[in-house]
C-alpha cells in the first residue's frame, strides 16, 4: 500500500492502535458485493474483526469509529463508517434483548458528540457521503433528545433538500429526516419558509418524492399552528390534479387526508372565526375554490374502497 493511502494507513495505525486500525482494513475492505441498505437489523456480534460494518458496537468500539470519522479524508471509510454509525442507531427494539442496547447506543453516540460529526459529513462534496449523512442522522433522530441537538441543521437540510438535483437520493434522504423531525409539533415552526417550496418539490417530483414530501406536510397539517403558515403558501393550480381518480392511491389518500386535517384545524380554537386574508394563488384558494370540491365529490365513486370511505367523511367539510 504506497502513496497517500499508504501514509494515511500509518498515521491510524500510530493514533488509533493496531485494533482500530484493523477495523480500518475491514471497513475499506467491506463487501465486494456491495454496501447494505440502511435498516433495522439485528446483530449476531459486536466484533468490528468479523467484517461486519453493521453490527452493534460498545462505548469505545463507537469512539474509534467517531475518531476515525472525524479525522479521515478517505472517502470509502467515511461512507462505511456512516453506514455503521446509522445501523447501530437504527437496530430493532421489537427483540427484547436489543431494546437496553438501542437506548444506550442513542446515547453513546450522542454524548459522545457524534452527531455533529456525523453531521458535518452533510457538507460533503460526495454525494453518496452526504446521502449516508443523512441516512444516519435520520435513524439518530427517532430519539427525541438526539432531535434537539440535529434541530440545529434543519435548515441547512431544507437549503441541500430545495437546491439540490430533482428526486436525488440526497433529497430524499433530507425529506425523510425533516419528516421524522416533524412527528411532534416541537420543531414545525422551523419550516415556515419552506413550506411553499415543498409545495413545489411535491408538483415536479415523481412519484417517490412525492410521497415523502406528503408525509412531511401531513405532519405539518396536524398542528393548528401550522395551519395559516400552509394555507398561505403559494401553490400551482396543478396542485388540484392531485385528487384526479387516476393518481395513484398512495398519494391520493394523502392528499385527501391533508385536505381533511387542515379542515379540522380550521374548527380549533375559533380558526374560523377570525381568518386571517389569504392572496390569490395560495394553497387557501385552491382548497375552497369549486373546483377542489367538485374533484373530491367525484372520488366518491372510486373503484378503490379505502379512498371511497375517505371522500366520504371530507364531503361533509367541504
Amino acid at each position: 500500500m504506497g502513496g497517500p493511502r499508504g501514509a494515511g494507513w500509518v498515521a491510524a495505525g500510530l493514533l488509533l492502535g493496531a485494533g482500530a486500525c484493523y477495523c480500518i482494513y475491514r471497513l475499506t475492505r467491506g463487501r465486494r458485493r456491495g454496501d447494505r441498505e440502511l435498516g433495522i437489523r439485528s446483530s449476531k456480534s459486536a466484533d468490528l474483526t468479523d467484517g461486519s460494518y453493521d453490527d452493534v458496537l460498545n462505548a469505545e468500539q463507537l469512539q474509534k469509529l467517531l475518531y476515525l470519522l472525524e479525522s479521515t479524508e478517505d472517502p470509502v471509510i467515511i461512507e462505511r463508517a456512516l453506514i455503521t454509525l446509522g445501523n447501530n442507531a437504527a437496530f430493532s427494539v421489537n427483540q427484547i434483548p436489543m431494546k437496553l442496547v438501542t437506548g444506550i447506543t442513542f446515547a453513546i453516540i450522542r454524548e459522545l458528540g457524534g452527531i455533529p460529526i456525523v453531521a458535518n459529513k452533510i457538507n460533503h462534496s460526495n454525494q453518496s457521503i452526504k446521502e449516508k449523512a443523512l441516512n444516519a442522522l435520520n435513524n439518530l433522530s427517532v430519539n427525541v433528545e438526539n432531535q434537539i441537538k440535529i434541530k440545529i441543521y434543519i435548515s441547512q437540510v431544507c437549503e441541500d433538500v430545495f437546491s439540490g438535483p430533482l428526486n436525488s437520493a440526497v433529497q430524499l434522504a433530507g425529506l425523510t429526516l425533516l419528516t421524522n423531525m416533524t412527528v411532534t409539533n416541537d420543531h414545525q415552526h422551523m419550516l415556515h419558509s419552506y413550506i411553499t417550496d415543498l409545495f413545489q418539490v411535491l408538483l415536479t417530483g415523481n412519484g417517490n418524492t412525492k410521497v415523502q414530501v406528503l408525509k412531511l406536510l401531513l405532519n405539518l397539517s396536524e398542528n393548528p399552528a401550522m395551519t395559516e403558515g400552509l394555507l398561505r403558501a403559494q401553490v400551482d393550480s396543478s396542485f388540484l390534479s392531485l385528487y384526479d381518480s387516476h393518481v395513484a392511491k398512495e398519494i391520493l389518500l394523502r392528499v385527501l387526508t391533508l385536505f381533511q386535517n387542515i379542515k379540522n384545524c380550521l374548527k380549533i380554537e375559533g380558526h374560523l372565526a377570525v381568518q386571517p386574508t389569504f392572496t390569490e394563488g395560495s394553497l387557501f384558494f385552491l382548497l375552497h375554490g369549486e373546483e377542489c370540491a367538485q374533484k373530491i365529490r367525484a372520488l366518491v365513486d372510486h373503484h378503490d374502497a379505502e379512498v371511497k370511505e375517505k371522500v366520504v367523511t371530507i364531503i361533509p367539510k367541504i
